[in-house]
């Protein structure tokens, strides 16, 4: 593939299974007048309200937007929200195969009140334990093996889906059926994806879950530290997002870095679930390692140009890369 046009076009031949935390993304818009004589706090005058698909279900909606096939796996509660879930997603077109509803767990919502294009407040409703239900995990594992998906992203927002137990039996069903896998974690589970293709961590979790701290302007520390996880996860490669100081990656013959782009940074929300999306894509495609470590760098500042937790659109990737 010689230009970034045939790459999009190959992304649109993909079927990509996502497992991990969906939530809703919930939003209050409004005006910042007056602070409160109750508390020395603003009062938002609210004028808009607006719900989106979140966590793992905005990776589904970025693999939609880039023209790929999303197949998503995970659980939600069987409440108001669920419903509100279910309904999202038939409205954004999704499959809803892998949805699992459990009587006992509310569905993760975030609200986030926003004035003058930032963010005022956040509230989270979640429960955060470990589902331990053998069924959910025995359904995932039949369907990895029963369909033919090009790549397998877990998308872990420590919500409780993703046990030790669960992850490991998908990397198992993913490697006997030889689906590579790219996973975008957090510190529960940060040691438990051993035989991934691509770790996706960023400098926060890198340094929680080495228990470290190094310069990131140190080549050496960053190869040093980036060595020791792949190490310890026998991972085929490293992807680490470093924000303001762009993306590194290692795999056990090469190092790339690439610094990031100039932009007008609004919102950096989501900005991880595109770049792990369009890392999973250009990996279904076999992209050259550097290839993809560009393309999926290019792609995770383009949304952060936009405020809230939104897809990248795959011409605005197309028009990013050609300039």
């Amino acid at each position: 593939m010689n230009s970034i046009a045939d790459i999009l076009d190959q992304f649109e031949t993909k079927r990509v299974l996502i497992i991990g935390d969906a939530m809703i993304d919930a939003y209050m818009w409004g005006d910042v007048h007056r602070m409160s004589p109750e508390a020395p706090v603003p009062i938002v005058e609210i004028n808009k309200r607006e719900s989106r698909l979140g966590g793992a279900a905005n990776v589904a909606l970025n693999i939609q937007s880039l023209g790929a096939t999303p197949v998503l796996f995970s659980a939600i509660g069987d409440d108001h929200y669920g419903d509100l879930f279910i309904n999202l997603m038939k409205e954004q077109n999704l499959t809803c195969e892998g949805i699992q509803k459990i009587s006992d767990r509310n569905t993760t919502v975030k609200t986030r009140i926003i004035s003058d294009n930032k963010h005022v407040l956040r509230v989270d409703e979640e429960r955060t334990d470990i589902i331990n239900d053998e069924n959910i995990s025995n359904k995932l594992e039949k369907m990895i093996l029963a369909n033919n998906f090009d790549v397998i992203i877990f998308e872990d927002y420590n919500k409780g889906l993703l046990s030790e137990k669960l992850i490991q039996k998908a990397i198992k069903s993913a490697i006997q059926k030889g689906i590579p896998t790219i996973v975008d974690p957090k510190k529960d589970n940060f040691f438990a994806y051993r035989g991934v293709n691509v770790f996706k961590p960023n400098l926060k979790e890198i340094k929680e879950g080495l228990n470290v701290e190094f310069d990131v302007q140190s080549d050496a520390e960053l190869s040093k530290n980036v060595a020791l996880l792949r190490t310890k996860l026998k991972a085929k490669s490293i992807l680490l997002t470093l924000s303001e100081y762009g993306v590194y990656y290692q795999n056990e013959k090469t190092i790339y870095r690439e610094k990031a782009h100039k932009r007008n940074i609004i919102d950096v929300s989501g900005a991880g679930d595109t770049v792990v999306s369009v890392a999973a894509l250009a990996l279904a495609c076999k992209l050259e390692d550097e290839s993809l470590m560009r393309i999926a760098n290019l792609a995770g500042g383009l949304v952060c140009e936009k405020v809230g937790v939104v897809p990248i659109q795959k011409q605005d990737l197309l028009k990013a890369a050609l300039k």
